[in-house]
């Protein structure tokens, strides 16, 4: 087109832009002019933004301090803590008190330096307190006479001598070496009274289901418990002399160690079942 038509058509508008005003830069190390005070935000919002959830809700992550992590849980660290320390405990004191007999030169420690030593306190203890409940049970029966308890009591001695003696007798058969004395063989045998004692009461309070569920839990737990016990005894013995585990020798120490636990729970039952009715 001609420039003489652009002309005629009139001159095109000329769209006015608002004027920037400029603002000077600060160059680095420089203080903004119109600032009072120097801006530390920066520096602080940065390390907020780091302590930021991944979630993006704006609030501060945890953090890794344990003052912190017990402040914002106190309840469930306080459990854990305690959980914590029971165990410790649990673990010093099966530590301490592991199922080996300590020895000295070898020689028992006394039983009031270790408490796995065995010792006569709880059977003769446990021994007449069970002819007591004894004579309860049979006076609660309208059975009670002094000849009755006196039997009572003379029958769990004979029992007690005869097991004694058979063990005795069957150690010499069988020639194991052991330091096992008379006065531990009573001491073993006598901490079935405690199981005689809880199921005769328990039989007096709820009848036979309780003096069996009782009695029953006791004769496993003397079961178990002269199993491990005589183990030690015997059988530690046997290794230390070299007996092949598979030898007929040791096979016959395994079959006394057998015997005397499972005669445990016989006797506990015999003794008691006619006190209950």
């Amino acid at each position: 087109m001609h420039p003489v038509g652009l002309a005629a058509a009139g001159t095109p508008r000329q769209r006015k832009w608002p004027s920037k005003r400029r603002i000077p830069v600060s160059q680095p190390g420089m203080a903004d002019p119109h600032q009072l005070f120097d801006d530390t935000s920066s520096a602080q919002n940065q390390g907020y933004r780091a302590q930021r959830a991944p979630g993006g809700l704006g609030y501060p992550a945890a953090s890794a301090s344990p003052q912190a992590a017990f402040l914002a849980d106190p309840v469930s660290n306080m459990a854990m803590a305690y959980g914590s320390s029971l165990a410790a405990q649990g673990k010093e004191l099966v530590d301490k008190n592991d199922w080996e007999v300590q020895y000295q030169q070898d020689t028992p420690v006394a039983p009031r330096f270790d408490v796995n030593a065995p010792d006569l306190y709880i059977p003769a203890m446990a021994f007449i307190t069970y002819v007591l409940v004894a004579g309860l049970a049979l006076g609660t029966q309208d059975r009670f006479s002094p000849d009755l308890l006196g039997l009572q009591a003379s029958s769990a001695l004979a029992w007690l001598t005869l097991e004694v003696l058979a063990i005795l007798l069957s150690l010499y058969l069988v020639t194991v070496n052991t330091d096992l004395t008379t006065i531990d063989l009573v001491a073993f045998l006598g901490y079935k009274y405690v199981g005689m004692i809880g199921g005769v009461l328990m039989g007096l309070l709820f009848g036979k289901i309780g003096y069996y569920l009782v009695l029953g839990w006791c004769c496993v737990s003397i079961f178990v418990f002269m199993i491990r016990t005589l183990r030690l005894k015997i059988l530690a013995e046997a290794a230390a002399e070299g007996v092949p585990v598979r030898g007929a020798r040791n096979q016959l120490r395994m079959y006394l160690t057998m015997a005397v636990a499972a005669a445990q729970p016989l006797l506990m039952y015999w003794l008691t079942f006619h006190l209950v009715r």
